[in-house]
C-alpha cells in the first residue's frame, strides 16, 4: 500500500507540475529580417556636337562649334576629362579657348578636367569658350593654297570619365582612363 501511495503521489505531482508548466508563458522576441542587396555604380557620358564636322575657313571668321560633354543622370560622382587634339598645322590657321570650369591637366597637353558630383539630371558641359573657333585674320589665300584634303587643319575631341570615389586626384584618374 505504501508503494501504491508513493506511485500515486508521484503521478499526482507530475500532473500538478504539467498543469503549472502549461500556465507559464515565456517572453520571447524575433526581429524581421534585414536583407542587404549590393548593386553597382556606373558612369555614363556622352559627347555630341550639333554644328557638323566640316567647316570653311575664311580669315577672321568665327565658326560656331559646340562640342558638349553630358554626364548622364544618376551617374556616380566622377572626374570628367576632355582631350582636344589639334592637327600639327591647326595653330597656323585657327584659335580657340576652353570653356570655363575646365582645368588644364598638368603635364598633359590638350587634356582638361573637372570634378562632377553625382547628377540627378543629365548635366551638360560646353568644351569651347563661347562655342567658337576663330580663323586667324592674317591667314592668306596663299596659305590656303598649300593645303590638301590630307593637310586641312583638324580639331578632335574625346571625353573620358573616372569614378571620384577612391581616386584622389585628376592625375590619378587620368592614369586610369587613358
Amino acid at each position: 500500500m505504501k508503494k501504491k501511495l508513493t506511485v500515486s503521489l508521484a503521478v499526482l505531482a507530475l500532473v500538478a507540475c504539467m498543469a503549472a508548466g502549461a500556465t507559464l508563458a515565456w517572453l520571447t522576441a524575433k526581429t524581421s529580417s534585414v536583407t542587404n542587396t549590393f548593386t553597382y555604380g556606373d558612369i555614363n557620358i556622352e559627347l555630341k556636337e550639333t554644328t557638323g564636322e566640316s567647316y570653311k575657313m575664311v580669315p577672321g571668321n568665327k565658326i560656331t562649334k559646340d562640342p558638349k560633354v553630358t554626364v548622364k543622370a544618376n551617374s556616380e560622382a566622377c572626374w570628367l576629362f576632355v582631350k582636344v587634339e589639334k592637327s600639327g598645322n591647326f595653330d597656323s590657321f585657327m584659335e580657340y579657348g576652353i570653356a570655363s570650369g575646365w582645368t588644364a591637366l598638368a603635364g598633359v597637353d590638350g587634356v582638361y578636367y573637372r570634378e562632377v558630383a553625382s547628377p540627378t539630371d543629365d548635366t551638360v558641359f560646353d568644351v569651347l569658350k563661347n562655342n567658337l573657333v576663330t580663323v586667324k585674320e592674317d591667314v592668306t589665300k596663299e596659305d590656303f593654297a598649300g593645303l590638301t584634303s590630307e593637310t586641312m587643319p583638324t580639331l578632335t575631341f574625346t571625353a573620358y570619365a573616372c569614378q571620384k570615389d577612391n581616386v584622389d586626384s585628376a592625375a590619378d584618374a587620368w592614369n586610369l582612363v587613358k
